[in-house]
């Protein structure tokens, strides 16, 4: 299976206090998952982690040389 675009998406409740999260594709496809709070924390965890993974790369920071600049201070 081809791997789908993400071209938008929302979080809104449901009556019963679940999160609804709708997930647009580029061809106008949405498709919705229920989520619980813990659920939907865990995602946010997830995401934050990535990023902070491809921040480091992005800026070339290595644990290495963090380690070497405050031994210096």
């Amino acid at each position: 299976m081809a791997a789908r675009t993400l071209a938008q998406f929302t979080i809104t409740t449901d009556a019963e206090g679940d999160y609804v999260l709708h997930l647009e594709d580029d061809d106008g496809e949405t498709m919705e998952f229920t989520a619980s709070y813990e659920q939907l924390d865990l995602i946010v965890e997830a995401i934050e982690e990535q990023l902070d993974n491809d921040e480091e790369d992005m800026l070339g920071v290595d644990d290495d040389e963090d380690a070497d600049a405050e031994e210096k201070e």
